[in-house]
């Protein structure tokens, strides 16, 4: 059992997955947090369900869907009021593998400030996905990677392990992104306050169960974000 680690997973509509995730997390011997955004098929009374039955399970409900980074933020504030010392991010529909975890949090007890399951380092991968998604998400990384000048080469990861003491220097309740961006504006904001991140290979599955929270507003919102914050970098260089 590892009472200093949490992992924080964000629910809207996840009734399919979220008895099967908390059983994995806690499997593990994981403290998990469920923060849900007032899911209307029963999610969040699922999950009140299960904690109601075992004190390693917290739900934290928030009473509108505002998207996974404000999510995140409420997650971790509370995380951190609660002294955890390993604080993981993670998807509820199993397109993360609770079985990396260990990996993860492995990193992080070596000396890893950020850990990442990366699905864009040797021995990383997704499986289950059209062509088309692949060459965005990928696309989509090397854009962000190279207007933000950084090294990591999954930004939009959402598969993630932070040491308690490097999220307390990380802004994260600042965040401009609400979607899927936060992760690369949290990437690239450990980066820049010279974290130690290590990126851990890691295979990517698309959903098995339930409908998809993606949509083009997300993928949108991301790039118009990192195009900002890219052309912000670069004047602010030239005028330094």
């Amino acid at each position: 059992m590892r009472a200093d680690v949490l992992v924080v997973v964000p629910t809207y509509n996840e009734a399919e997955n979220v008895v099967q995730i908390a059983a994995a997390v806690r499997g593990l011997g994981y403290g998990l947090l469920v923060v849900d955004d007032g899911s209307p098929d029963g999610t969040g009374e699922i999950a009140d369900g299960l904690a109601a039955d075992d004190s390693g399970i917290g739900v934290l409900h928030r009473t509108k869907k505002e998207g996974l980074g404000p999510a995140y933020a409420a997650g971790f504030r509370l995380a951190l009021e609660q002294e955890a010392q390993v604080i993981c991010e993670m998807d509820a529909d199993f397109s993360h593998d609770p079985a990396d975890l260990p990996r993860l949090i492995a990193a992080v007890d070596s000396g890893a400030a950020l850990a990442i399951g990366s699905r864009y380092v040797p021995g990383g991968g997704v499986e289950n996905w059209p062509w088309h998604r692949r060459w965005l998400s990928r696309g989509g990384n090397i854009y962000a990677g190279t207007l933000l000048r950084t090294k990591v080469k999954d930004m939009t990861a959402g598969f993630r392990a932070f040491r308690a003491d490097a999220l307390k220097k990380l802004d994260f309740a600042s965040c401009e992104a609400s979607g899927y961006g936060f992760q690369v504006e949290m990437a690239w904001s450990a980066s820049r306050a010279g974290l130690e991140i290590q990126e851990v290979p890691i295979i990517f599955r698309d959903r098995a169960r339930g409908t998809s929270k993606m949509g083009a507003g997300i993928a949108l919102e991301a790039m118009w974000l990192v195009t900002k914050w890219g052309v912000g970098n670069l004047l602010g260089r030239r005028r330094a």
